[in-house]
């Protein structure tokens, strides 16, 4: 039974991959809108998402340490895109602090301890088993631009300024903080299990908070647009850099899905 269900899934995926481009942006979108439309009719309370989010993020991250410590290795993962990670959940908590504490801040807060600790064994205790070659994508080139744009484009609303700034930041340095992990696994071209979960997780977890902003948006015919922190461009800005996170990620996760469901527990990457 396992073996006809193995080959059924074989035989779905070969075919997806003999269809031109066009049809297989066509399947991703079909089921991409299936999901929304699934979530939307199960889901309730849409700020579950976030929650869910937040939650994966930190299943994710657990991952990480489990591998770190069981493996002894940290071939593989970018120190990078953990040290971005660290940077927009540390501001991410100080806004929180500043404006009101909740689930998110406490989930925030265990994020940022395991990304501390995962640094820390990358950078002293594992240090021999990282390959500082492969992971080379410079930070500047995603804290730049990030802080560039929160000065320009942020939520104008009853709060300081700062925190304003602060929390735009956060949102479009999180957009792009998988990029140097993304990178290291291309320059790699096969990623081990652990890391793969690791990034899955993040997958999933931007695609619950996309659901959020785009079923909200649906539901108030276009209105929350306007709803979210007045000011010039904030909230188009803001979902854009949701959506943005959730196609960088969207061809890993096809890759993943495809090496699990063949029962392969390498990942390999298009050259």
């Amino acid at each position: 039974m396992g073996k006809k269900r193995g080959s059924a899934v074989n035989d779905v995926f070969g075919w997806i991959r003999k269809q031109s481009m066009k049809v297989k942006i066509f399947l991703a979108t079909t089921s991409l809108l299936l999901s929304l439309v699934a979530l939307k009719l199960l889901v309730k309370d849409y700020n579950h998402f976030f929650i869910a989010s937040e939650f994966i993020h930190v299943a994710g991250i657990v991952v990480l340490v489990y591998k770190l410590t069981t493996k002894k290795t940290c071939s593989g993962l970018s120190l990078k895109s953990q040290e971005l990670t660290a940077i927009f959940l540390a501001v991410r908590l100080v806004c929180s602090f500043m404006l009101e504490g909740d689930i998110h801040t406490l989930l925030d807060f265990a994020t940022l301890i395991f990304t501390g600790w995962v640094i820390f064994m990358i950078r002293y205790k594992l240090k021999s088993t990282y390959i500082k070659e492969l992971d080379n994508f410079p930070i500047y080139y995603m804290v730049v631009p990030s802080t560039i744009l929160a000065v320009l484009i942020h939520p104008y609303n009853s709060h300081i300024y700062i925190s304003q700034v602060l929390w735009a930041f956060c949102v479009y340095l999180e957009a792009v903080s998988v990029l140097p992990q993304l990178r290291m696994m291309q320059n790699a071209k096969m990623i081990e299990p652990f890391t793969a979960h690791y990034v899955f997780a993040l997958g999933v977890a931007r695609f619950l908070a996309c659901a959020h902003w785009i079923i909200q948006v649906y539901e108030t015919g276009g209105r929350y647009l306007f709803l979210v922190g007045a000011g010039h461009f904030w909230f188009p800005m803001a979902i854009i850099a949701e959506i943005v996170q959730t196609f960088i990620l969207a061809d890993f996760c096809y890759y993943y899905i495809k090496s699990f469901m063949q029962g392969q527990l390498i990942i390999r990457m298009p050259v």
